[in-house]
């Protein structure tokens, strides 16, 4: 890991913003991703006792998705139409899915999640770490797929290798290398995950973003 070049970004970013995430500019930035009011969102609608109506959590993770501002808005569609032309059974698999990704086994709900995903051809891996990020965001990471490429990259993180196919393997370590990052870094930086990444790809040179 290139620990100068972060140091250095750190630098530049504090120069032009001394508050960090709090400054006047970033809040305008934060008020428009909305992610406290999501994680609310979230933290309610897949609560533990919740996953007994198969229907409703299906909905609701089409509206977290829907509302979720660093979703492609061309994602957004694809998913709601897919989500809800599924069969019983792959909806049961779907929320059985996410209840583990949340609530239980990490590893067996991302493969879960991602085996429907597939079968529609729609694994991506924003979709997958969204409800991840969303839940936990200050644990979990959201994958932007250019963002993480430029990050590996930029940063030489050792060990991974970006492939459009998500992995949980993958995401262990590249969440493991931004949470790593963010220890390294001025508390101004902030303790939400996708603001470190959000940090990491503006203080980037221009031609990487």
């Amino acid at each position: 890991m290139r620990t100068d070049l972060l140091m250095a970004a750190q630098e530049e970013f504090l120069f032009r913003y001394p508050l960090g995430f709090d400054d006047e500019e970033m809040l305008i930035i934060k008020k428009k991703h909305n992610i406290s009011k999501l994680h609310d969102f979230v933290v309610d609608a897949f609560a533990k006792e919740k996953f007994v109506f198969v229907e409703v959590i299906i909905e609701d993770m089409i509206r977290l998705i829907s509302r979720a501002s660093m979703v492609s808005m061309f994602e957004k569609p694809k998913f709601r139409d897919y989500a809800r032309s599924l069969s019983t059974e792959s909806k049961e698999k779907l929320v059985f899915g996410l209840y583990e990704l949340l609530h239980g086994n990490q590893e067996l709900g991302f493969n879960e999640i991602l085996d429907i995903l597939v079968n529609g051809k729609m694994a991506r891996w924003s979709l997958i770490s969204a409800f991840m990020y969303y839940y936990s965001p200050e644990l979990e990471v959201f994958c932007k797929p250019t963002t993480v490429k430029n990050i590996i990259r930029v940063f030489e993180l050792e060990g991974l290798i970006y492939k459009p196919r998500p992995s949980y393997d993958f995401y262990v370590l590249f969440r493991k290398n931004i949470i790593e990052m963010k220890a390294m870094c001025d508390q101004r930086i902030g303790n939400d995950n996708a603001g470190m990444t959000g940090f990491l790809m503006m203080t980037m040179p221009s031609s990487d973003k």
